[in-house]
């Protein structure tokens, strides 16, 4: 009932920080593939520049980690990629780390689904105090240049820290094609305002649409397993063993995108050019990413699995 009859908080403007992950004009996104969780998320971050870009230091950080569900990765983040992340960001100093989200409407609670898929004991066992973003208050931002929506009720936890860091997982997803960076912003959105309620013919605009209202400071994307057909609940997994970091969402997502068609499972995917993609035709047209000549691809070190998975990703992106 309180979901149902709440009021927002207040009215702010979109959190807006800049790119601090470029190159010229360019946005870097890199992948690195092998070794331990906590390497694989050092190399990747260093290769677009490093965590020292966001000044961590006496910080405050949200970590948005993909909690649909209760279910065990690839359905939700993996548990050793939010340790590791939390870990690394008070190794640069964080003053205080949050990891946050908040489950889809079947599936809430949100804290008996971190306890069901361990997310809740790799953040506190590395520190980090676990917030669920329905007991908490929200906010209304404006959404201008939205054709779907004109605004959004977001978590007050946006505004609450200095930094955020986005911490999706790479999957399918039946209704909206695929699940990455951008699709991991809705678990910050009001329950009322789900795609499937506002407009459930536009899912995957309202998507990028929603993605208005804030800018990750980084993207860390767990692909140490992969769903690569089904989902959001459960589908077929494969070992990709890999971490993508970038702050554009759009050059992240693409990279995921790869992955995911390289195996050719999922019609959804498989069956259409990547940057056709809904969620990242509408992302480039709102300017929340850049296009294909704005990024900048750097493939890391890994295995010859990995190698080859990678000049897969080249072919299917035209990076």
């Amino acid at each position: 009932m309180a979901s149902i009859f709440f009021k927002p908080k207040k009215k702010m403007k979109p959190r807006i920080p800049p790119d601090l992950f470029t190159e010229g004009d360019k946005a870097l996104v890199a992948v690195a593939g092998g070794g331990t969780v906590k390497e694989m998320i050092r190399e990747a971050v260093s290769r677009i520049g490093g965590f020292e870009r966001l000044n961590i230091k006496g910080k405050t950080v949200l970590v948005k980690p993909n909690c649909v569900s209760g279910e065990k990765n690839p359905a939700t983040t993996n548990p050793e990629v939010v340790k590791a992340a939390v870990e690394i960001l008070y190794e640069q100093g964080a003053k205080k780390v949050y990891v946050g989200d908040m489950s889809a409407l079947a599936t809430l609670s949100t804290v008996r689904n971190m306890k069901r898929n361990g997310i809740k004991k790799a953040a506190e066992d590395a520190g980090a105090e676990v917030i669920v973003f329905e007991d908490y208050d929200w906010v209304l931002v404006e959404l201008p240049g939205a054709l779907y929506i004109d605004k959004a009720y977001v978590t007050e936890w946006i505004y609450n820290v200095d930094i955020i860091i986005n911490l999706p997982v790479i999957k399918t997803h039946r209704s909206a094609s695929y699940t990455i960076t951008l699709k991991n912003f809705i678990g910050c959105t009001h329950l009322k305002q789900r795609p499937y309620l506002v407009d459930s013919s536009h899912w995957e605009e309202l998507i990028s649409e929603f993605n208005i209202a804030y800018r990750p400071d980084l993207n860390i994307v767990d692909g140490t397993v992969s769903m690569i057909e089904g989902g959001p609940w459960e589908g077929t997994s494969a070992a990709t063993n890999l971490i993508i970091a970038s702050g554009d969402r759009v050059a992240a997502d693409i990279i995921g995108l790869g992955i995911i068609k390289s195996f050719g499972k999922w019609k959804m995917v498989a069956e259409k050019d990547v940057w056709e993609q809904k969620q990242i035709k509408r992302a480039i047209e709102l300017g929340i990413g850049r296009g294909k000549d704005k990024i900048k691809f750097i493939s890391g070190s890994g295995d010859k699995k990995f190698s080859e998975l990678m000049e897969r990703v080249r072919k299917e992106t035209g990076f």
